[in-house]
């Protein structure tokens, strides 16, 4: 018994296919949309982490460094750094650059003061609060 494949199966077997992924597609961005007011850190924007995000982009730290691995890879991450080195180890790093340790890269020194490395601090804190789902792998950056 010879069965044929006709353009009418051919087109009930797209159509339903678009349909069935279309329903898929539907219902995950349903679950997005439900997991954005829980995954939202958004609310704990503070005029201090507002203005160090103004700091971080005004002077161009992503063209160095990686903020949850997006940016430059030419310095270290520093979307967990407030959890990997604290604020005390910040604000001094910043204060000290450059090092002048020959064969390193070396860091700019934006002559930051007190208030200004505090809203920095104050955004790196922000920033490592932010669930990435253990993104990046490599805890350095």
């Amino acid at each position: 018994m010879q069965q044929v494949f006709t353009k009418a199966m051919a087109r009930n077997i797209f159509l339903g296919g678009a349909g069935f992924f279309l329903v898929i597609y539907l219902l995950l961005a349903y679950d997005s949309f439900q997991q954005i007011p829980i995954r939202d850190h958004a609310v704990n924007l503070t005029p201090s982490v507002l203005r160090g995000k103004y700091l971080f982009d005004t002077n161009d730290c992503i063209g160095c460094h990686t903020v949850n691995g997006e940016g430059a890879y030419y310095a270290p991450e520093l979307g967990n750094v407030y959890k990997r080195r604290g604020p005390d180890f910040i604000k001094a790093w910043i204060r000290s650059q450059p090092s002048g340790a020959p064969g390193r890269r070396q860091m700019p020194n934006f002559h930051f003061n007190d208030d200004q490395l505090n809203d920095v601090t104050a955004y790196l804190q922000w920033l490592s609060n932010i669930d990435t789902n253990k993104w990046p792998p490599n805890i350095e950056g």
